[in-house]
């Protein structure tokens, strides 16, 4: 009686566990697949945003006007403009790095 009260028990466990073990097995496999599918549709949008952007830099290079504007020219500042505590700070930071003052 003991083997039979031991197998009905089993039986009832397999009974209970089998559909949760299914049922676990299936919202894994479709949480993987979710994820699977997101990663080929980031693939798939990256590859479209690539072919996008040569796109426009190709229509860019042959529509837009050339650039060949000189470059602005660089103006030096006065005396009276520059920042004497700044100046001040580089004269102390070159003491203290052993630069040679600037001429």
């Amino acid at each position: 009686m003991r083997a039979l009260w031991t197998l009905l028990k089993v039986i009832i466990g397999l009974a209970i566990a089998i559909p949760v073990a299914l049922l676990a097995l299936a919202l894994a496999a479709g949480l993987v697949h979710t994820l699977i599918a997101l990663a080929v549709i980031a693939v798939e949008l990256a590859i479209v945003g690539a072919i996008g952007y040569g796109l426009f830099r190709l229509a860019r290079t042959v529509f837009a006007p050339s650039r060949n504007v000189p470059p602005a020219p660089v103006h030096e500042l006065s005396a009276a403009t520059r920042d004497p505590y700044y100046e001040a700070a580089m004269r102390e930071l070159d003491a203290e790095l052993g630069v040679r003052p600037r001429g």
